[in-house]
């Protein structure tokens, strides 16, 4: 089956600069330029709220609203009706004051309430920012965020397996910490983040699995392969062919061995929360992290390539939409021309920001142009 997926209208209401926007759209790419500052990555991240997590910024449901009177307390809503195989639904996340005076987050399908798992399966997606570019390079926790996101969406329960654990663990330490050493209140706890723990890394590792497959699949281009690996305690279980009974089992027994250590600590030192995500150059045989920036980045987005089609074969997923963010960040014009081509190919609709309009006439009339200013936008 060919699946197909894009977003025939978005709504923007009090969102950052966005006072309102309504935007009409068809299937082919949107591309958004204008100058720094005008609200382009704005558009992108509304969209992103309508995946689980806190969007491409991290930002708080406060953060978001569009500044007024009241220090950004305003409530804000963002819509988007999405046709996905052919069938439309319309999704929407947003926040509204609490009779306490504080803020909290709304979710609905169709008009009825909604999941966050809910909302990911009607309109799946993978982003890629400037602040990603040095990703192989950087933080551990940035690539673990990353691969969840990749994970999530193609497994939805992933993301309450992953909050299920981070509670369990939590109160775990904070038991450690006040050294309440209850042998069943802590083994109780400790079994919660063994079973969350391994669904966790199994999700991960069956994402990996996949994902390598369609880079492998891919043909040679402008976009070098990568080559995955995951480090970390459970995930080696997996790849090694150990049953999560097993990895449950032996997990639960690890943190009942290591509680004065973690306590000692003041963290759990082992658990899918420590895992790492590695690659390399295949073509070269060199670890990410050494290439170049410019390679670094064409790593990357063959990744979120090959995730988009890695999806759309996959009869439990279907397309993706992917945003990329300053589209042109050391990308050469060979390398943006071949991008744009992979982009057209996609099932999955396309957005795009940058300064110039001048960056996307590799598209020509196959993708829908929208210049931004000021919170503003109209079709180019």
């Amino acid at each position: 089956m060919t699946h197909s997926l894009y977003v025939s209208r978005l709504t923007l209401t009090d969102f950052r600069n966005h006072a309102a926007l309504d935007l009409p759209l068809d299937a082919r790419p949107v591309c958004l330029f204008g100058p720094n500052g005008a609200g382009k990555t704005n558009i992108l991240e509304a969209l992103t709220m309508l995946a689980p997590g806190r969007g491409l910024r991290s930002a708080s449901l406060v953060d978001v609203a569009r500044a007024g009177d009241e220090m950004r307390a305003q409530p804000w809503a963002v819509s988007a009706r999405v046709v996905q195989d052919g069938e439309e639904t319309v999704i929407g996340a947003g926040a509204e004051r609490t009779p306490e005076g504080g803020v909290k987050r709304l979710a609905r399908r169709d008009g009825q309430p909604a999941t966050a798992s809910e909302l990911a399966e009607a309109a799946r997606m993978t982003w890629l920012t400037p602040a990603m570019d040095r990703l192989w390079s950087g933080p551990a926790g940035d690539r673990r965020r990353f691969f969840d996101r990749l994970t999530l969406a193609r497994a939805s329960e992933h993301g309450t397996a992953a909050a299920q654990y981070e509670r369990a663990m939590r109160e775990r330490q904070r038991l450690l910490s006040d050294r309440v050493f209850d042998d069943a209140w802590l083994g109780g706890l400790e079994r919660e983040m063994s079973a969350h723990g391994a669904a966790i890394a199994a999700a991960r590792v069956e994402t990996r699995q996949r994902l390598q497959d369609a880079i492998d699949a891919r043909p040679e281009g402008a976009f070098p392969k990568a080559i995955l690996s995951l480090e970390g305690l459970l995930e080696a279980r997996f790849e090694n062919g150990a049953k999560s009974a097993d990895v449950e089992e032996d997990f639960a027994e690890l943190l009942r061995d290591v509680r004065g250590r973690d306590a000692g600590a003041g963290r759990a030192l082992d658990g899918p929360h420590r895992s790492d995500l590695k690659a390399r150059h295949a073509a070269k045989g060199m670890e990410a992290d050494q290439c170049s920036t410019g390679e670094q980045k064409a790593l990357l987005v063959g990744v979120t390539l090959a995730q988009a089609r890695a999806l759309a074969d996959d009869a439990g997923a279907g397309a993706s939409l992917i945003l990329i963010d300053e589209a042109a960040a050391h990308l050469d014009a060979v390398r943006r021309a071949a991008l744009f081509d992979e982009l057209l190919a996609n099932p999955g609709q396309a957005w795009l920001t940058g300064t110039d309009a001048n960056l996307f006439e590799a598209f020509g009339a196959r993708a829908q142009c929208f210049e931004v200013r000021d919170g503003h936008v109209r079709a180019a």
